[in-house]
């Protein structure tokens, strides 16, 4: 190979590499918040108005009731020199929660409630805030073991559990976008 056959092959090879360097440093930011022209914040997201839920299994009554969250959530525009139009406003259509400890015993229905999806129905306009209430903890989940095995121990045995909620939703143009948020959880028989 001759130094003039060379020198234009190196240049394209460089210029190759160069190129999928770019878009592979890109792609990581892209694919992370979609292809949607805003992203999602969630700016509070609290059980009972608190930053954390004491879930009782019963109540004083007997009876295991749901318990609710409310998530303060927004989207913003991810190129604030544009103006928002209707078409950047969001619906958030479901939503998924799953519990986890924290020493790593986290097998659903032995050692943790079973997760769940629920649905919504909330359009968020760029720049505003909205609430969305969903169920944290579900009746049922209190009918079935773990949750169903602290009954009757007068708050002497706890699951300590950090909740993990996505919701997810579309633009008005279709294109999805989701964010998650915590809260920690505490089941016992208060």
């Amino acid at each position: 190979m001759t130094i003039e056959t060379f020198a234009p092959t190196f240049a394209r090879l460089l210029l190759a590499a160069v190129c999928l360097a770019s878009s592979v440093s890109c792609g990581g930011e892209l694919l992370r918040t979609g292809r949607a022209p805003v992203y999602l914040i969630i700016d509070n997201l609290l059980a009972s108005g608190q930053a954390a839920l004491r879930s009782d299994v019963v109540d004083a009554a007997g009876v295991a009731v749901d318990d609710f969250g409310t998530a303060l959530v927004r989207a913003e525009l991810k190129n604030p020199s544009i103006a928002a139009t209707p078409i950047n406003g969001v619906t958030l259509t479901r939503y998924r929660v799953g519990y986890r400890r924290t020493d790593g015993r986290n097998t659903p229905g032995v050692d943790v409630p079973f997760g769940f999806d629920g649905a919504l129905n909330v359009t968020l306009s760029p720049g505003a805030a909205s609430s969305a209430v969903f169920q944290l903890v579900r009746q049922q989940g209190k009918l079935e073991p773990p949750l169903r095995n602290l009954r009757g121990g007068g708050g002497l045995v706890i699951i300590s559990t950090i909740a993990d909620v996505t919701f997810f939703g579309r633009d008005q143009n279709g294109n999805e976008v989701t964010v998650a948020g915590n809260i920690d959880v505490q089941f016992g028989d208060f």
